[in-house]
């Protein structure tokens, strides 16, 4: 008596034109995968992307008129934000920035 075994892949075929086959080589070749990999890692991703914009939020009445009370003070300064945005970017020369 044999034994069915359930396929856990199922196999997806795509047409798609020489450029965006160049394409998709080239950048799985950058991230050291292989076609298969990579396409499927991106259209994974792009499906949850699209999940989680759909997904609704919900919450208690409790909750939603917390949310609203924080949302509705004013914004406070962050320490590490304020001194993030006073460093000079790695493009600028710190003399460009004196001169400003």
């Amino acid at each position: 008596m044999s034994r069915v075994i359930k396929r856990k892949e199922h196999p997806v075929s795509m047409r798609l034109p020489e450029t965006d086959i160049a394409i998709i080589d080239r950048a799985a070749s950058l991230r050291g995968r292989s076609r298969t990999d990579f396409v499927r890692e991106a259209a994974v991703r792009a499906a949850e992307d699209v999940l989680m914009e759909a997904a609704p939020i919900r919450m208690s009445q409790a909750g939603f008129k917390a949310f609203m009370e924080v949302l509705s003070q004013p914004g406070r300064p962050v320490p590490e934000m304020v001194e993030l945005f006073q460093r000079t970017a790695p493009w600028e020369s710190r003399d460009a920035k004196a001169e400003k």
